[in-house]
Protein backbone atom coordinates (compact mmCIF):
# COMPACT_ATOMS: atom_id res chain seq x y z
CA UNK A 1 0.00 0.00 0.00
CA UNK A 2 1.32 3.45 -0.97
CA UNK A 3 0.21 6.38 1.22
CA UNK A 4 0.59 10.02 0.25
CA UNK A 5 0.35 12.15 3.40
CA UNK A 6 -0.08 15.89 3.87
CA UNK A 7 0.66 17.84 7.07
CA UNK A 8 -0.07 21.59 7.42
CA UNK A 9 -1.20 21.93 11.03
CA UNK A 10 1.12 24.87 11.77
CA UNK A 11 3.97 26.52 9.86
CA UNK A 12 5.66 23.54 8.17
CA UNK A 13 4.41 22.39 4.78
CA UNK A 14 4.97 18.63 4.63
CA UNK A 15 4.30 15.85 2.14
CA UNK A 16 5.47 12.27 2.44
CA UNK A 17 4.99 9.15 0.36
CA UNK A 18 5.27 5.93 2.33
CA UNK A 19 4.90 2.26 1.44
CA UNK A 20 3.30 0.10 4.13
CA UNK A 21 3.31 -3.67 3.95
CA UNK A 22 2.68 -6.55 6.31
CA UNK A 23 5.54 -8.92 6.97
CA UNK A 24 5.00 -11.83 9.36
CA UNK A 25 2.24 -9.96 11.15
CA UNK A 26 4.30 -6.80 11.51
CA UNK A 27 3.80 -3.65 9.44
CA UNK A 28 6.91 -2.27 7.80
CA UNK A 29 7.06 1.30 6.51
CA UNK A 30 9.38 2.26 3.66
CA UNK A 31 9.89 5.98 3.12
CA UNK A 32 9.76 6.80 -0.58
CA UNK A 33 9.74 10.57 -0.13
CA UNK A 34 9.63 12.91 2.88
CA UNK A 35 9.73 16.66 2.23
CA UNK A 36 9.37 19.52 4.71
CA UNK A 37 9.30 23.20 3.77
CA UNK A 38 9.95 25.24 6.91
CA UNK A 39 8.62 28.76 7.47
CA UNK A 40 10.77 29.45 10.56
CA UNK A 41 12.77 32.28 8.97
CA UNK A 42 9.58 33.89 7.70
CA UNK A 43 7.92 33.97 11.14
CA UNK A 44 11.09 34.64 13.17
CA UNK A 45 10.82 38.42 12.83
CA UNK A 46 7.38 38.27 14.43
CA UNK A 47 8.47 36.03 17.31
CA UNK A 48 5.76 33.47 16.56
CA UNK A 49 3.54 31.97 13.86
CA UNK A 50 1.00 34.16 12.07
CA UNK A 51 -1.80 31.83 10.85
CA UNK A 52 -2.79 33.89 7.78
CA UNK A 53 0.83 34.20 6.67
CA UNK A 54 1.39 30.47 7.27
CA UNK A 55 -1.74 29.69 5.23
CA UNK A 56 -0.46 31.77 2.32
CA UNK A 57 2.86 29.93 2.35
CA UNK A 58 1.12 26.54 2.47
CA UNK A 59 -0.91 27.49 -0.60
CA UNK A 60 2.28 28.44 -2.41
CA UNK A 61 4.40 25.48 -1.26
CA UNK A 62 2.01 22.51 -1.50
CA UNK A 63 2.01 22.21 -5.34
CA UNK A 64 5.80 22.61 -5.41
CA UNK A 65 6.42 19.97 -2.75
CA UNK A 66 3.90 17.58 -4.32
CA UNK A 67 5.70 17.79 -7.65
CA UNK A 68 9.04 17.12 -5.96
CA UNK A 69 7.64 14.24 -3.90
CA UNK A 70 6.07 12.52 -6.91
CA UNK A 71 9.31 12.92 -8.84
CA UNK A 72 11.27 11.28 -6.02
CA UNK A 73 8.73 8.48 -5.60
CA UNK A 74 7.12 7.54 -8.88
CA UNK A 75 4.72 5.06 -7.33
CA UNK A 76 1.02 4.38 -7.57
CA UNK A 77 -0.81 6.10 -4.71
CA UNK A 78 -3.43 3.99 -2.89
CA UNK A 79 -4.70 6.43 -0.24
CA UNK A 80 -4.29 10.09 0.68
CA UNK A 81 -3.89 10.97 4.38
CA UNK A 82 -4.14 14.47 5.83
CA UNK A 83 -3.99 16.10 9.26
CA UNK A 84 -7.48 17.19 10.38
CA UNK A 85 -6.41 18.63 13.75
CA UNK A 86 -5.44 19.88 16.20
CA UNK A 87 -3.62 22.92 14.85
CA UNK A 88 -4.18 26.35 13.36
CA UNK A 89 -7.51 26.25 11.55
CA UNK A 90 -6.53 28.27 8.44
CA UNK A 91 -3.49 26.03 8.00
CA UNK A 92 -5.45 22.82 8.54
CA UNK A 93 -8.06 23.80 5.96
CA UNK A 94 -5.35 24.52 3.38
CA UNK A 95 -3.98 20.99 3.69
CA UNK A 96 -7.43 19.40 3.81
CA UNK A 97 -8.70 21.20 0.69
CA UNK A 98 -5.51 20.31 -1.18
CA UNK A 99 -5.82 16.67 -0.08
CA UNK A 100 -9.49 16.51 -1.16
CA UNK A 101 -8.68 17.84 -4.61
CA UNK A 102 -5.74 15.47 -4.97
CA UNK A 103 -7.74 12.43 -3.83
CA UNK A 104 -10.51 13.34 -6.26
CA UNK A 105 -8.02 13.70 -9.11
CA UNK A 106 -6.36 10.37 -8.27
CA UNK A 107 -9.73 8.72 -7.53
CA UNK A 108 -8.40 7.43 -4.23
CA UNK A 109 -9.85 7.32 -0.68
CA UNK A 110 -8.88 10.01 1.81
CA UNK A 111 -8.03 9.48 5.48
CA UNK A 112 -8.21 12.06 8.30
CA UNK A 113 -5.53 11.87 10.98
CA UNK A 114 -4.97 13.30 14.45
CA UNK A 115 -1.76 15.33 14.76
CA UNK A 116 -1.12 14.33 18.38
CA UNK A 117 -1.57 10.65 17.63
CA UNK A 118 0.80 11.01 14.69
CA UNK A 119 3.51 12.39 17.01
CA UNK A 120 3.08 9.32 19.21
CA UNK A 121 3.06 6.82 16.34
CA UNK A 122 6.32 8.29 14.98
CA UNK A 123 7.98 6.24 17.74
CA UNK A 124 6.81 2.93 16.34
CA UNK A 125 7.96 3.18 12.73
CA UNK A 126 9.52 -0.23 12.03
CA UNK A 127 9.90 -0.94 15.76
CA UNK A 128 8.62 -3.87 17.78
CA UNK A 129 5.63 -2.93 19.95
CA UNK A 130 5.38 -6.19 21.87
CA UNK A 131 5.34 -5.63 25.66
CA UNK A 132 5.07 -1.86 25.07
CA UNK A 133 1.62 -1.16 26.51
CA UNK A 134 0.29 0.32 28.66
CA UNK A 135 2.46 3.33 27.90
CA UNK A 136 2.57 6.88 29.21
CA UNK A 137 2.94 9.32 26.33
CA UNK A 138 4.29 12.83 26.82
CA UNK A 139 3.51 14.99 23.80
CA UNK A 140 5.32 18.26 24.24
CA UNK A 141 5.59 21.02 21.64
CA UNK A 142 4.95 24.70 21.03
CA UNK A 143 1.20 24.19 21.13
CA UNK A 144 0.70 21.15 23.34
CA UNK A 145 1.88 19.58 26.58
CA UNK A 146 -0.14 16.47 27.38
CA UNK A 147 0.24 13.26 29.34
CA UNK A 148 -1.67 10.42 27.68
CA UNK A 149 -2.32 6.85 28.78
CA UNK A 150 -1.92 4.60 25.75
CA UNK A 151 -3.33 1.09 26.12
CA UNK A 152 -2.62 0.26 22.49
CA UNK A 153 -2.66 1.85 19.07
CA UNK A 154 -5.79 4.02 18.81
CA UNK A 155 -6.57 3.46 22.52
CA UNK A 156 -5.91 6.67 24.43
CA UNK A 157 -6.94 8.55 27.54
CA UNK A 158 -5.75 12.07 28.36
CA UNK A 159 -4.45 12.17 31.94
CA UNK A 160 -3.34 15.78 32.10
CA UNK A 161 -2.31 18.80 30.06
CA UNK A 162 -1.12 22.34 30.37
CA UNK A 163 -3.54 24.83 31.87
CA UNK A 164 -1.93 27.76 30.05
CA UNK A 165 1.34 27.90 28.10
CA UNK A 166 2.77 24.75 26.52
CA UNK A 167 6.40 23.92 27.27
CA UNK A 168 7.54 24.89 23.77
CA UNK A 169 5.58 28.12 24.04
CA UNK A 170 7.37 28.87 27.31
CA UNK A 171 10.72 28.33 25.59
CA UNK A 172 9.69 30.76 22.84
CA UNK A 173 8.40 33.46 25.19
CA UNK A 174 11.39 33.19 27.53
CA UNK A 175 13.77 33.47 24.57
CA UNK A 176 11.90 36.55 23.36
CA UNK A 177 12.29 38.19 26.80
CA UNK A 178 16.03 37.52 26.67
CA UNK A 179 16.27 38.83 23.11
CA UNK A 180 17.41 35.48 21.72
CA UNK A 181 15.10 35.12 18.74
CA UNK A 182 12.65 32.46 17.51
CA UNK A 183 12.10 29.55 17.88
CA UNK A 184 13.29 29.63 21.48
CA UNK A 185 13.75 25.92 22.25
CA UNK A 186 16.75 25.21 20.01
CA UNK A 187 18.41 28.53 20.93
CA UNK A 188 18.05 28.03 24.68
CA UNK A 189 19.17 24.40 24.36
CA UNK A 190 22.31 25.51 22.53
CA UNK A 191 23.15 28.10 25.19
CA UNK A 192 22.35 25.92 28.20
CA UNK A 193 25.22 24.34 30.07
CA UNK A 194 24.44 22.07 33.03
CA UNK A 195 27.99 22.51 34.33
CA UNK A 196 27.32 26.17 35.10
CA UNK A 197 26.73 26.92 38.77
CA UNK A 198 24.98 29.94 40.19
CA UNK A 199 22.29 31.21 42.53
CA UNK A 200 19.75 31.92 39.78
CA UNK A 201 16.68 29.80 40.60
CA UNK A 202 13.35 29.68 38.78
CA UNK A 203 10.11 28.01 39.96
CA UNK A 204 8.97 24.53 38.90
CA UNK A 205 5.21 25.18 38.54
CA UNK A 206 2.82 22.47 39.78
CA UNK A 207 5.64 19.93 40.04
CA UNK A 208 4.45 18.43 43.35
CA UNK A 209 0.69 18.77 42.85
CA UNK A 210 -1.14 15.45 42.93
CA UNK A 211 -2.35 15.60 39.33
CA UNK A 212 -0.93 15.24 35.84
CA UNK A 213 -1.47 18.83 34.69
CA UNK A 214 1.14 21.42 33.77
CA UNK A 215 1.47 25.20 33.91
CA UNK A 216 4.35 27.14 32.36
CA UNK A 217 2.94 30.67 32.30
CA UNK A 218 4.32 31.38 35.79
CA UNK A 219 7.78 30.24 34.75
CA UNK A 220 7.74 32.69 31.85
CA UNK A 221 6.62 35.47 34.21
CA UNK A 222 9.44 34.61 36.64
CA UNK A 223 11.94 34.97 33.78
CA UNK A 224 10.48 38.37 32.93
CA UNK A 225 10.63 39.66 36.52
CA UNK A 226 14.20 38.45 37.00
CA UNK A 227 15.28 39.99 33.70
CA UNK A 228 13.67 43.36 34.54
CA UNK A 229 15.30 43.39 37.98
CA UNK A 230 18.81 43.23 36.52
CA UNK A 231 20.97 46.15 35.47
CA UNK A 232 21.56 46.68 31.75
CA UNK A 233 25.14 45.53 32.20
CA UNK A 234 24.07 42.22 33.77
CA UNK A 235 21.10 41.43 31.52
CA UNK A 236 23.22 42.01 28.43
CA UNK A 237 26.08 39.86 29.65
CA UNK A 238 26.83 36.49 28.09
CA UNK A 239 27.20 34.96 31.56
CA UNK A 240 23.70 35.98 32.70
CA UNK A 241 22.03 34.88 29.47
CA UNK A 242 23.72 31.50 29.64
CA UNK A 243 22.76 31.00 33.30
CA UNK A 244 19.16 31.95 32.52
CA UNK A 245 19.01 29.63 29.49
CA UNK A 246 20.36 26.78 31.61
CA UNK A 247 17.83 27.36 34.39
CA UNK A 248 14.87 27.80 32.02
CA UNK A 249 15.65 24.51 30.31
CA UNK A 250 16.23 22.68 33.60
CA UNK A 251 13.01 23.98 35.17
CA UNK A 252 10.97 22.73 32.21
CA UNK A 253 12.79 19.39 32.14
CA UNK A 254 12.32 18.86 35.89
CA UNK A 255 8.55 19.33 35.65
CA UNK A 256 8.15 17.17 32.53
CA UNK A 257 10.16 14.27 33.96
CA UNK A 258 8.61 14.38 37.44
CA UNK A 259 5.03 14.38 36.15
CA UNK A 260 5.66 11.72 33.50
CA UNK A 261 7.41 9.31 35.86
CA UNK A 262 4.67 9.80 38.45
CA UNK A 263 2.10 8.78 35.82
CA UNK A 264 4.24 5.82 34.72
CA UNK A 265 4.36 4.54 38.31
CA UNK A 266 0.68 5.19 39.00
CA UNK A 267 -0.48 3.31 35.89
CA UNK A 268 2.23 0.62 35.98
CA UNK A 269 3.39 1.57 32.51
CA UNK A 270 5.74 -0.63 30.52
CA UNK A 271 6.91 2.26 28.39
CA UNK A 272 7.35 6.02 28.33
CA UNK A 273 6.81 7.55 24.90
CA UNK A 274 7.88 11.08 23.95
CA UNK A 275 6.67 13.09 20.98
CA UNK A 276 6.56 16.64 19.66
CA UNK A 277 9.17 19.28 18.89
CA UNK A 278 10.47 19.63 22.46
CA UNK A 279 11.25 15.89 22.46
CA UNK A 280 14.14 16.73 20.12
CA UNK A 281 15.89 18.33 23.11
CA UNK A 282 18.89 16.07 23.78
CA UNK A 283 19.18 17.08 27.44
CA UNK A 284 15.53 16.11 28.03
CA UNK A 285 16.13 12.69 26.51
CA UNK A 286 19.32 12.06 28.51
CA UNK A 287 17.81 13.19 31.82
CA UNK A 288 14.70 11.06 31.21
CA UNK A 289 16.85 7.97 30.77
CA UNK A 290 18.96 8.90 33.80
CA UNK A 291 15.86 9.36 35.98
CA UNK A 292 14.46 6.00 34.83
CA UNK A 293 17.75 4.28 35.68
CA UNK A 294 18.15 5.99 39.07
CA UNK A 295 14.63 5.06 40.15
CA UNK A 296 15.02 1.50 38.95
CA UNK A 297 11.97 1.65 36.70
CA UNK A 298 11.54 -1.24 34.31
CA UNK A 299 10.19 0.80 31.42
CA UNK A 300 11.27 1.30 27.82
CA UNK A 301 11.91 4.88 26.72
CA UNK A 302 10.77 5.70 23.19
CA UNK A 303 11.98 8.95 21.63
CA UNK A 304 11.79 9.61 17.86
CA UNK A 305 14.87 10.75 16.00
CA UNK A 306 14.95 14.58 15.93
CA UNK A 307 13.64 14.87 12.37
CA UNK A 308 10.51 12.95 13.44
CA UNK A 309 9.95 15.06 16.57
CA UNK A 310 9.16 18.21 14.63
CA UNK A 311 6.16 18.31 12.29
CA UNK A 312 6.44 16.00 9.29
CA UNK A 313 4.14 14.04 6.99
CA UNK A 314 5.82 10.68 7.55
CA UNK A 315 4.08 10.40 10.93
CA UNK A 316 0.83 11.49 9.22
CA UNK A 317 1.21 8.62 6.76
CA UNK A 318 1.64 6.12 9.59
CA UNK A 319 -1.43 7.50 11.39
CA UNK A 320 -3.33 7.35 8.10
CA UNK A 321 -2.41 3.69 7.66
CA UNK A 322 -3.88 2.77 11.05
CA UNK A 323 -7.01 4.77 10.19
CA UNK A 324 -7.31 2.77 6.99
CA UNK A 325 -7.12 -0.48 8.98
CA UNK A 326 -10.26 0.63 10.85
CA UNK A 327 -12.14 0.59 7.56
CA UNK A 328 -13.68 4.04 7.99
CA UNK A 329 -14.25 6.10 4.86
CA UNK A 330 -14.49 9.89 4.66
CA UNK A 331 -16.47 11.77 2.04
CA UNK A 332 -15.72 15.15 3.56
CA UNK A 333 -13.05 16.02 6.14
CA UNK A 334 -13.43 19.08 8.34
CA UNK A 335 -10.69 20.92 10.19
CA UNK A 336 -10.88 20.75 13.98
CA UNK A 337 -8.36 23.10 15.59
CA UNK A 338 -9.08 21.67 19.06
CA UNK A 339 -9.31 17.98 18.15
CA UNK A 340 -8.57 15.70 21.12
CA UNK A 341 -6.73 12.41 20.82
CA UNK A 342 -9.58 10.60 22.55
CA UNK A 343 -12.18 11.97 20.09
CA UNK A 344 -13.34 10.47 16.81
CA UNK A 345 -12.36 12.46 13.75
Amino acid sequence: MIILAIETSCDDTCISIVEAEKDRGKTKFKVLSNTVSSQVKLHAKYGGVYPTLAKREHLKNLPIILKKSLKEAEEKIDIVAVTAGPGLEPCLWTGINFAHNLAKKLRKPIMATNHIEAHILANFINKETKNTFPAICLVVSGGHTQLILMKGIRKYKILGETRDDAAGECFDKAARILGLGYPGGPIISKLADTKIKGNLKLPRPMIFQKNYDFSFSGLKTAVLYDFKSRSDKVKNSKKYIQKMATEIQQAIIDVLIHKTIKAAKDFKAKSIVLGGGVAANQELKEQFQSAINKQGLKVNLFVPEPILCTDNALMTAVAGYFQWLKGKKWKKIKANANLRIDENI
